[in-house]
């Protein structure tokens, strides 16, 4: 059986296909382990450290992700792999550990960065005014 699910987090999408296999996870068809900084790498793996080794060695999962960039990349892999496997297992135990520990591995963070406005630098700040 194969599971595709999605994540999202700020301007990053990724699509992970979930199936029967020997453990291996790629991201952008590279393995995992070569993900570069290592907390990208550990925030991708997160939803296996939650699930029970077993899990892991069972599934194939591989990610595509565009967008963004490296840690908005690594969010939505998260959420994208955590929801592939609740969906691949059928397992509501599974589903309630990670609502648990973080809702968004479950659910997508649907917060984006504000446009920048004119009469200031940024989105809210506003230019300062001097009377002298």
């Amino acid at each position: 059986m194969v599971t595709n699910t999605s994540g999202k987090k700020k301007t990053a999408v990724a699509r992970a296909t979930v199936s029967e296999g020997d453990g291996e996870v790629r991201i952008n068809a590279r393995p995992v382990e070569l993900l570069e900084p290592e907390l990208a790498k550990l925030k991708a793996l997160e939803p296996f450290r939650i699930a029970e080794d077993a899990l892991r060695e069972s599934v194939s999962v591989d990610v595509s992700v565009e967008g963004g960039g490296v840690m908005g990349q690594a969010d939505a892999a998260r959420t994208a792999i955590a929801r592939g496997l609740v969906e691949h297992t059928n397992d509501a135990e599974l589903r309630d550990a990670y609502m648990a520990f973080d809702r968004s591995l479950l659910v997508n963070d649907v917060r984006q960065s504000e446009p920048k406005k004119w009469g200031g630098p940024g989105a809210r700040a506003r230019y300062q005014k001097s009377y002298r």
